[in-house]
């Protein structure tokens, strides 16, 4: 009897464990799935999270995610800003009437490609106006996309570098509007300043770069012209002063005037714009 009552016992017992076991692997099996969720969940944020090297171009009412946002609780303020477009005209500028120790520098064309020019743009601190031309860029213009990641802009410049005065409204407008179309799209950045082939211009082309989206017509009252600088007014530059220089074979000497310029005025180059 005794015997009889401890087998019912071990059955028992296999009967208990027999039921056990799939409990035991189905817990098992859940913590398991769970663990994947979880890692997958973990992965996409960390790939979501990665940062962008190129600069995204932020739209209105739909900042694309992750984007930047540069806080304007204390935006920088100066003492004047670029004029305002008035009656569908561009403002022409050449000068910004500062008492800000500054001076603005505007690099046009871009025939001349140099590795060194970069760099020496980044050991002086110059970042500048880059208004370029697609008639000279379009055998590389990939050579600028290291100017904007080191705080350089690109601008326009027109497309073929004609006198613009000799041109019609539309064929004015044509020029404007496709550079700035074409760059937006190479660069991820539609040009916000225009600069006339020659400093040439008239109220066509302030009404073209308007309609183009400009929000200045940029000339000059200095240049940095073959290692050295030349002067409309006086003998120096002065405060808010905006500057011609090339991409030319002479780069480094033009750049090495305009720097000696600027430190015997007492002056530094700030980008044109950020004073708009």
């Amino acid at each position: 009897m005794k015997k009889r009552s401890t087998t019912i016992n071990t059955k028992r017992k296999h009967l208990l464990w027999l039921l056990l076991i799939p409990i035991l692997f189905a817990a098992a099996g859940i913590d398991y799935i769970v663990f994947q969720r979880v890692s997958k969940i973990s992965d996409q944020n960390s790939t979501s999270t990665t940062v962008i090297d190129e600069p995204l171009t932020p739209k209105k009412n739909n900042s694309p995610i992750n984007a930047t946002t540069i806080s304007t609780d204390n935006p920088i303020k100066h003492d004047v800003t670029i004029p305002p477009i008035q009656n569908g005209f561009a403002p022409v500028i050449s000068n910004l009437n500062t008492k800000e120790p500054v001076v603005f520098l505007g690099i046009d064309d871009g025939a001349n490609k140099q590795s060194f020019e970069l760099q020496l743009m980044k050991n002086n601190n110059i970042k500048a106006s880059l208004f370029l031309a697609n008639r000279f860029i379009s055998d590389n213009p990939s050579f600028f996309k290291d100017f904007m990641s080191e705080g350089s802009q690109i601008e326009d410049h027109t497309m073929d570098h004609k006198l613009l005065p000799a041109l019609t409204y539309n064929q004015q407008k044509q020029e404007i509007c496709d550079e700035a179309d074409l760059f937006t799209k190479e660069y991820g950045r539609r040009p916000i300043l225009f600069r006339p082939p020659g400093g040439s211009y008239n109220q066509d082309t302030q009404k073209a770069a308007a309609d183009c989206g400009m929000k200045a017509v940029v000339i000059w009252v200095a240049k940095a012209n073959g290692g050295s600088m030349q002067y409309q007014v006086g003998h120096s530059l002065r405060p808010g002063d905006i500057v011609l220089m090339h991409f030319r074979p002479e780069f480094q000497k033009d750049m090495q005037a305009f720097i000696s310029a600027e430190k015997a005025a007492g002056l530094h180059t700030e980008l044109l714009e950020d004073w708009l």
